[in-house]
């Protein structure tokens, strides 16, 4: 039986690494990067550029997203003070995901998903919630797994380590970019 496609929204190349291999196993993978939250344009090239590494590198097809960064500035304007893994979060990866599911309608995949779920700092069962509901309003089904979970995160970084990925230092909005450096001198925090 051929397995069902599904388009999983790359958030970045590392944390795309361990949900890959975890989804292949049950469905026809394809991946989305789409964030138009990463600031500035060139810090965006990079992410883009390293998820393309990778789908090149394990043969899979990438889609990729408009970079439209006023946009979403606009979505979380009055946000901007909010903490890390606030309501500017969920907005955010709410918007996120709708496009993964839009676009994911429009090509007759049948599932959608993120590699958010490798990420140790991001909130799964926000993301879940988010991705259920998004799922129902879009009918495309979503599909849940705690890819960071049984050591999934560290295999991540082995993974990209392997690949030689680019490991970015913050989420990607110039807010969380801040928060990130103000984590010690070296602004050494690694996203994810």
């Amino acid at each position: 039986m051929k397995p069902q496609r599904l388009l999983l929204h790359i958030c970045c190349a590392p944390d795309a690494t361990v949900a890959f291999v975890k989804l292949k196993e049950r469905f026809e993978v394809e991946g989305l990067f789409y964030n138009p939250n990463i600031f500035p344009e060139e810090e965006y090239r990079k992410r883009c550029s390293a998820a393309r590494d990778l789908a090149e590198a394990w043969s899979f097809s990438l889609h990729e997203g408009p970079y439209d960064w006023e946009s979403w500035k606009a979505l979380t304007r009055g946000y901007e003070n909010v903490d890390e893994g606030g309501e500017r979060c969920q907005l955010c990866i709410a918007h996120n995901l709708r496009q993964t599911a839009v676009f994911a309608k429009a090509l007759g995949f049948g599932w959608f998903s993120t590699s958010l779920f490798t990420s140790r700092k991001k909130d799964l069962r926000m993301i879940e919630s988010l991705g259920y509901r998004i799922g129902k309003e879009t009918s495309v089904q979503f599909y849940y797994e705690p890819f960071r979970r049984a050591g999934g995160f560290d295999e991540s970084v082995r993974h990209s380590r392997e690949l030689g990925l680019y490991r970015q230092t913050y989420c990607g909005c110039p807010y969380s970019a801040q928060g990130a450096n103000s984590n010690g001198p070296s602004g050494s925090t690694r996203a994810g």
